[in-house]
């Protein structure tokens, strides 16, 4: 399976995203791609920095008109699209989400972003309901792949529940970056965070990992600061190898093999999956375990 990572920049007009995203997509399977992914909501500015109840007006229902223009191009090039979008699902019920679209240019499924943040220029709680439909693995005619939303990259326990289901790559479309005041002092720690501890799923759960993100600074609606969106989106494999890695600035089309065989050699080698304690684990579903 040749998967892609589509790095760029987002617009403020939905249209002209929806368009630039086919583009790329075109390019991506002419390139040999079969499974490509987009950057998180691209398609338009990172809506939450600050909290507009104007910016539901850039929600769509699913299907809608994201994925029949990227079915569209699915279909012509017989490739899978990963789509990220702003899902309005019911009047005042919103998602983060990603729907899958095959190679026929239907729809194959849907995730729901299931940790939404809440921090200053992130502000996603006001937007997002947290997802309910749990994490999940999509078949695809190229393999199983399964699909996490940017603050999902965070926890070891989003990537393991959706490892088990048999994916052989996580994507993480995402769209994270530095505000500028903080840049100087701590982004080259935030950065480093960010791609170790997704390496660290990769390595963990024996899989390839993708991680998809935007360029470029997007000022504040309000004028009050903005955010360096830092690119380097990137591929790893399941020891946690760099596969491929993008610029901070670029747009840029990242491709990559999934092996199989690969991946059963490592998970041989390696084996967390048949070691686990599974009769041990119950606590983990408890918020804080006292003393």
């Amino acid at each position: 399976m040749r998967i892609a990572a589509i790095q760029i920049a987002c617009q403020e007009g939905p249209d002209g995203n929806l368009e630039k995203a086919a583009d790329w997509i075109a390019r991506a399977a002419k390139q040999g791609a079969q499974v490509i992914c987009l950057p998180e909501l691209f398609r338009s500015h990172y809506l939450c920095q600050t909290e507009d109840s104007a910016a539901f007006d850039l929600a769509e229902p699913v299907p809608g008109p994201s994925t029949e223009r990227l079915g569209r191009v699915a279909r012509e090039h017989g490739v899978v699209v990963i789509v990220p979008l702003f899902e309005k699902r019911a009047p005042g019920l919103y998602h983060n989400s990603v729907a899958v679209v095959n190679e026929h240019g239907a729809l194959s499924g849907l995730y729901r972003k299931m940790h939404i943040p809440d921090d200053p220029g992130y502000y996603e709680k006001f937007y997002f309901t947290p997802g309910d439909l749990g994490f999940k693995t999509f078949d695809t005619p190229f393999g199983p792949i399964g699909t996490l939303i940017c603050w999902d990259q965070w926890y070891p326990e989003g990537a393991r529940l959706t490892a088990l289901q048999g994916a052989a790559v996580l994507f993480y479309p995402t769209a994270i970056g530095w505000h500028p005041h903080e840049k100087e002092s701590c982004g080259a720690a935030q950065h480093d965070a960010w791609r170790t501890v997704q390496r660290g799923h990769a390595i963990a759960n024996g899989i390839y990992v993708a991680a998809v993100n935007r360029i470029g600074f997007e000022a504040a609606p309000d004028g009050n600061g903005g955010i360096e969106f830092w690119g380097r989106s990137f591929i790893a494999d399941p020891q946690g190898v760099v596969l491929a890695e993008a610029s901070t600035d670029r747009e840029e089309i990242l491709t990559a093999d999934v092996d199989r065989a690969h991946l059963e050699e490592i998970r041989r080698g390696w084996p967390f999956l048949r070691d686990r304690r599974i009769d041990a684990y119950t606590p983990i579903t408890q918020r804080w375990l006292d003393a």
